[in-house]
């Protein structure tokens, strides 16, 4: 729906010692991202009079022995290009009769994939020759510590999950209420094939535990984005790459997993209410199909995921100032079926120019069946009992047609691209209030259509030391949403609440970048400029909330400089400045009732989180393995986050997005990955941060103005993943991952530790084209969600027992 300190570290420390010894150690599903080859290409004139020099031989030797690694010869235009050069140093070697031969030092460096060196200038014979050096690009294991990729394929233990659940195994990432946080920080832009879509949220990452992962071919995350990139997510980018071939004629993937959860109940349901689900089922098909003749490549990706989840198990004791307790559960059984096809097709129309079209058409079902029973402080009498049915249908249409031109000079490029989204929420909801002495039924009905324009231009040029990059962006984006109330009797809904809000943005950006490497050192400098009108029109009814928005012109700074400590050793700078701009669902004015006591509501007068990042790092490659180290300091003003008050004379929380003021999120990562043996690898990722939320006094309008002040919370906190992976006899292939978070703050919270264990094996068959596997995720069940929450007038706690433990079996076959 749119919807302490030491205790902490020590915790950590324990955990992490029993985990050593249960355990044997983790698995690297991690590649850093990197480019394998490099294109170097340049030109040959005459130093005198700077004509071109046609079919002049240029040819080039390794360094170390002058042994021959490539040659050409120019064109009529004087440009030569040699393909498929790997990092190292060289010797490029000029000759042309007449001329004096050109013998100079060539450093292929490590940052982008195509090195344009300045022109060559022969003279005639019998000239004095100077030597030049010349640098070039490439993102070696060694460079890529602001981005890592990894292969969904690898993730054994979660092959056939969702795309939050595959995700949760990865270095440097947590998922925490049905999101994904990088280094204890939840504002994360998650894009789609680098774009923000409606299938996870604009700014958001709505949905993500919906996505198959099947359909995905491999997760990047970007601690420290460039200028390139839209502003939003503080903590960084996730950029979800879905799966296209480039194989000549036809081929594909087919593959199905089945499996079930919630395999045993963890917690006893309270007294009165519908069974909560068990043995819950899980099914995906998927089909992938790409077929390339000539100039034209088809493609098409289609994958369904039906699931029937636990998707909450709460249960909430709240205890007021007054002496009053109440105890509640509430349970939440859910189906939901996501169908999700991507279709479209590549045109090479000549040797410069490429069109893409491509379609997308999502559509998520949900259906949830809810049950939260309210009782005494001696469980001796039910109060109230609050049965739900939620019907929930999102539609979701996108259509993208993309130009890529290539200049001449190779890596030289201009992209163009349309981007139209139209998303539908459509939600219906029927609500059976039973009292003590009186019962009644509400209702209500939400309806949204987002429609979302964005266009774009990127430009590439390469350069002698790197490149420069540039491009512009412009959104303009609508989403009206009406609410409608049907109260019943003894009805406890606020139907004042409801009518219409429309919800609008326009962004245009632009953005310029430029890299410089040189062979002992290496420069990242960007810069982003973006322009915010946001305005958000409301009902003029509605009894508490007024139209609101607001607009900015900033600038968003991006800088990285590294220090290239040898051949295998790497010190890196970065910093950058972000935005997180509240979402639609965060201001959205309508109270929503899928806990009859803890009522979230949005707030129109939200504005947008500012935060600086700066990191440190240093990683060091060898044979078979790296390790990595970082430091981080993050400091946001204007920090967003649900705020929970109660009224007087009421024992209803209302949870209202608010901004909490100045927060800090400072930390070191650790990541040590080595290949043990040609049967086993290991991989150790360690994150401890200290987070700090300064003191802040906010007022939550909604359902009347209420005063909330909360002193400074500091804690320190952290987690730790090993992943064990071994390569076994007769194409077998194992995991163990296990994974322990540390009791960690959020505004007026605390949240308690977890542990969770995971394992798969897969093997090869048939030829190497079909797989098997067999994967269990929560081995232990052990993953509880504990938080306590501190108010004025008001404390609860509260554990959600909800579903995590899955077993699945499936099958994949390459064609």
């Amino acid at each position: 729906m749119n919807k302490h300190n030491g205790t902490g570290i020590n915790s950590l420390l324990q955990a992490g010692k029993r985990i050593i010894t249960a355990v044997l150690t983790l698995s690297g599903t991690s590649a850093l991202a990197q480019v394998q080859e490099v294109t170097i290409s340049g030109t040959v004139k005459n130093s005198s009079d700077k004509t071109i020099l046609a079919y002049a031989y240029v040819v080039l030797k390794r360094a170390a022995d002058t042994v021959f690694v490539s040659g050409t010869t120019t064109d009529e235009s004087g440009r030569f290009t040699l393909s498929g050069i790997k990092p190292g140093n060289y010797r490029i070697e000029y000759t042309y009769p007449g001329f004096t031969p050109l013998h100079q030092p060539l450093f292929v460096g490590s940052l982008s994939p195509v090195l344009e060196l300045s022109a060559a200038g022969l003279q005639e014979s019998g000239a004095v020759l100077r030597e030049v050096q010349v640098s070039g690009t490439k993102v070696p294991v060694s460079n890529a510590m602001d981005k890592k990729t990894y292969s969904v394929a690898d993730n054994i233990s979660q092959a056939g999950a969702s795309v939050l659940q595959s995700m949760q195994n990865l270095p440097g990432i947590t998922v925490q209420d049905g999101k994904v946080q990088l280094r204890g920080s939840d504002k994360v832009a998650v894009l789609i094939d680098g774009r923000q879509t409606a299938l996870t949220g604009f700014g958001t990452q709505y949905g993500l535990d919906n996505i198959p992962a099947s359909a995905i071919d491999k997760i990047e995350i970007i601690n420290s984005p460039s200028a390139k990139y839209d502003a939003n997510g503080n903590a960084g980018i996730i950029n979800i790459i879905m799966k296209k071939s480039d194989e000549a004629g036809l081929n594909g993937k087919v593959g199905f997993t089945t499996g079930a959860g919630a395999l045993w109940v963890k917690k006893q349901n309270l007294p009165t209410i519908r069974p909560q689900y068990t043995i819950t089922p899980k099914i995906n098909p998927s089909l992938s199909l790409n077929y390339r003749h000539k100039k034209v490549n088809v493609f098409l990706q289609a994958d369904n995921l039906y699931t029937q989840t636990l998707n909450k198990n709460e249960f909430v004791t709240r205890t007021y100032d007054d002496g009053t307790v109440i105890h509640s559960q509430l349970k939440r059984n859910r189906n939901t079926n996501f169908l999700n096809t991507k279709a479209g097709v590549d045109w090479n129309i000549n040797d410069f120019n490429t069109l893409t079209v491509s379609g997308l058409y999502g559509s998520e079902k949900i259906t949830d069946h809810g049950d939260e029973p309210f009782f005494n402080r001696d469980m001796s009498q039910r109060i109230r009992l609050w049965q739900f049915l939620e019907d929930e249908l999102k539609t979701t249409v996108m259509g993208t047609a993309s130009l890529q031109h290539r200049f001449r000079q190779p890596g030289h490029l201009l992209h163009v691209g349309f981007n139209y989204t139209f998303h539908r929420e459509d939600e219906k909801y029927y609500y059976d209030n039973y009292l003590t002495g009186s019962s009644g039924t509400d209702a209500f009905r939400l309806l949204s259509d987002e429609r979302v324009y964005d266009f774009s231009a990127d430009y590439v040029r390469p350069l002698q030391y790197g490149r420069f990059e540039a491009g512009v962006k412009l959104r303009d984006r609508n989403i009206p949403t009406d609410m409608h109330f049907i109260p019943g009797q003894n009805s406890v809904l606020d139907s004042n609440a409801g009518g219409w809000a429309t919800y609008r943005e326009l962004i245009p950006a632009v953005y310029g970048n430029y890299v410089i490497e040189r062979p002992e050192w290496e420069a990242e400098l960007g810069m982003r400029v973006e322009y915010v009108r946001i305005q958000y029109d409301v009902n003029p009814g509605h009894n508490t909330y007024k139209s609101d928005g607001y607009n900015y012109t900033q600038p968003f700074p991006n800088l990285r400089l590294a220090y290239k400590t040898g051949d295998n050793g790497r010190l890196s700078f970065s910093y950058n400045r972000r935005v997180d701009r509240p979402a639609e669902v965060d201001i959205r004015i309508f109270p929503k009732y899928d806990d009859a006591e803890i009522i979230k509501v949005g707030n129109p007068g939200l504005r947008p989180q500012f935060t600086n990042s700066l990191e440190l790092g240093y990683k060091h490659t060898w044979n078979g393995g790296y390790i990595y180290g970082a430091a981080y300091h993050r400091f946001a003003d204007g920090t967003i986050t649900r705020i929970s008050a109660i009224v007087p004379g009421s024992t209803l929380v209302y949870a209202v997005f608010q901004n909490a003021g100045k927060s800090y999120n400072t930390g070191a990562e650790l990541v040590w990955d080595q290949k043990i043996s040609k049967s086993y690898s290991v991989s150790v990722n360690g994150n401890v941060y200290r987070n700090q939320i300064n003191a802040f006094s906010v007022v939550n309008e909604y359902p009347q103005p209420t005063p909330f002040s909360a002193s400074m919370q500091t804690m320190f906190s952290g987690n730790l993943k090993l992943n064990n992976k071994f390569h076994l006899a007769h194409g077998v292939d194992a995991q163990l991952t296990a994974v322990y978070l540390a009791p960690d703050i959020v505004p007026q919270a605390r949240t308690g530790a977890r542990f969770t264990l995971d394992a798969g094996v897969k093997k090869k068959i048939q030829k190497g084209r079909g797989e098997l596997f067999i994967n269990a995720t929560d081995l232990l069940n052990t993953m509880v969600i504990r938080k306590q929450v501190t108010g004025v007038g008001f404390r609860y706690t509260s554990d959600d027992y909800y579903e995590t433990q899955v077993i699945r079996i499936g099958y994949n076959y390459k064609f």
